[in-house]
């Protein structure tokens, strides 16, 4: 069920220079969050910053009832988040969207990351290994200082690194590394990051026959359907990544691959 809440920023973590890491709670018990579910932020006294600001969902601790939201800064709207402090409120409409597959017992799965895709992809491992299922992540970014959480990463699966500079794990893009040769491996692939890196794994993943989803990154200004901002073409039509979204099957997107 959807939400609108103030909830209170218990943490404020900067784990790398140019990112952030909100903790965020809440009097009463927090929802059921999906893997691959997002949230929309109003960014308050910052008179630049119009609109809500769409994040993905990082991780649910539900023991401490913490919602984390991980977050590159990378204009006024997102600067404004870095410099919140420990006690600060955040106005935030959640959840929103549909997630990934929910995981079986046995199914393998790699969980392909590109930049701060990576973040919606560690509470997805999480909730992958509580239900049996085996998760592999498959993380690159453009150097090492791209990325982030590998020791967490590391609690639910075989982490796998590449980097454009060469500067952690193999050198080169994600669909270069060498745990690919094994396409016997995995019997499904989930994937968030840029668009040009999600192509080319979904081009992998047609041409080995492993069922591919996406978690699409189009500007979600109002997260309800009602904005239009982020419409996709599909085989169905046009329809709002917010509400349908964000994850898709690639059988279901008009990508040439």
């Amino acid at each position: 069920m959807k939400q609108c809440k103030d909830l209170k920023i218990v943490a404020v973590e900067h784990p790398n220079e140019g990112y952030v890491l909100l903790k965020l709670t809440d009097n009463n018990p927090l929802p059921e969050i999906f893997a691959g579910q997002f949230v929309e932020i109003k960014v308050e006294n910052s008179p630049q910053t119009f609109l809500r600001r769409p994040i993905s969902v990082n991780f649910v601790d539900k023991a401490r009832n913490e919602l984390w939201l991980l977050i590159q800064v990378v204009g006024e709207g997102t600067r404004h988040l870095a410099n919140l402090q420990v006690g600060d409120t955040l106005n935030v409409l959640f959840p929103l969207g549909n997630g990934f597959s929910q995981g079986v017992v046995g199914e393998r799965v790699l969980l392909v990351g590109g930049g701060v895709g990576i973040a919606p992809l560690l509470e997805y491992a999480k909730q992958l290994k509580q239900v049996g299922a085996t998760p592999y992540l498959l993380l690159g970014g453009r150097s090492a200082h791209n990325l982030l959480q590998l020791d967490l990463f590391r609690q639910y699966g075989e982490v796998y690194v590449t980097t454009e500079d060469g500067s952690m794990g193999e050198k080169g893009f994600v669909t270069n590394h060498s745990i690919l040769a094994n396409d016997q491996l995995f019997q499904r692939i989930s994937c968030c990051g840029p668009k040009p890196m999600m192509v080319a794994v979904a081009k992998w993943a047609k041409g080995h026959q492993v069922r591919c989803e996406v978690s699409l990154e189009n500007l979600m200004a109002c997260g309800l359907g009602a904005c239009l901002c982020c419409v996709e073409k599909t085989v169905k039509g046009n329809v709002c990544v917010c509400k349908e979204g964000p994850v898709f099957d690639i059988n279901e997107l008009t990508w040439q691959i």
